[in-house]
């Protein structure tokens, strides 16, 4: 009797963790306006560095600082969906701070970086120079270096967040940045921007739009149950 009785408390148990989870499924949306900030900033920076090498121009400032910037409207988007949340999931917190942290990683990035090609410019300059009367020398180009561990850092949150959450163009778009990351060893720097450009397409532009427009079908069902 007092099996059955814990069976029965097991399955009732059950039962209410599996209606706390639906509710909290039902209550909570992501608006993917971050993925798509982030997707659309990181894709139009490659293709204008692309850009600048393909067209032999330069811009008076690293467009890629763009990035830091991007930084402070995803800490607002973060806080404001988290206001509209009506159900906060045990893991929510974790995914903002993951990709807070990964926001300011990158800004960290691209500050450090910037300033270890400043100082290494000169030098590089001159090497490259030696290197148009050489066969065996090759044209070394900062970015081709730096490029992978960006693809590997992009990769990472997109990774946490897909297989958390379930949510398959994430998942793909991860493996798809560290393909790339591997591919960008052995490529032309050209060739590296393109790659950079396309993995932020498929691993947060993609990714965030079909987020908003399930957001967006969430709100009408939610307004056509309230009329």
């Amino acid at each position: 009797m007092e099996q059955q009785e814990k069976k029965l408390s097991e399955k009732e148990s059950l039962e209410l963790i599996t209606t706390m989870l639906n509710k909290a499924k039902n209550a909570y949306y992501d608006t993917g306006m971050t993925a798509i900030m982030w997707g659309a900033v990181i894709a139009f920076c490659s293709l204008e560095k692309f850009a600048e090498l393909q067209f032999g121009y330069r811009l008076p400032f690293d467009i890629y600082l763009l990035t830091i910037a991007a930084v402070i409207p995803t800490i607002f988007l973060a806080i404001k969906e988290k206001k509209e949340r009506k159900v906060k999931s045990f893991d929510d917190n974790y995914m903002d701070y993951i990709w807070l942290g990964f926001g300011i990683c990158i800004a960290l990035m691209i500050f450090i970086t910037n300033n270890i090609q400043g100082n290494l410019e000169p030098v590089l300059d001159k090497y490259n120079v030696l290197a148009k009367g050489r066969t065996d020398w090759t044209f070394f180009h900062f970015g081709e270096y730096v490029m992978p561990l960006f693809l590997l850092l992009y990769g990472l949150p997109t990774f946490i967040t897909g297989t958390a959450c379930k949510f398959k163009p994430m998942l793909w778009g991860s493996l798809f940045c560290w393909a790339c990351c591997i591919i960008t060893i052995y490529t032309h720097i050209k060739i590296d921007f393109l790659l950079t450009a396309a993995s932020s397409i498929m691993a947060w532009l993609i990714p965030g739009i079909i987020i908003e427009k399930e957001y967006r079908l969430y709100k009408k069902q939610q307004a056509a149950q309230h009329v």
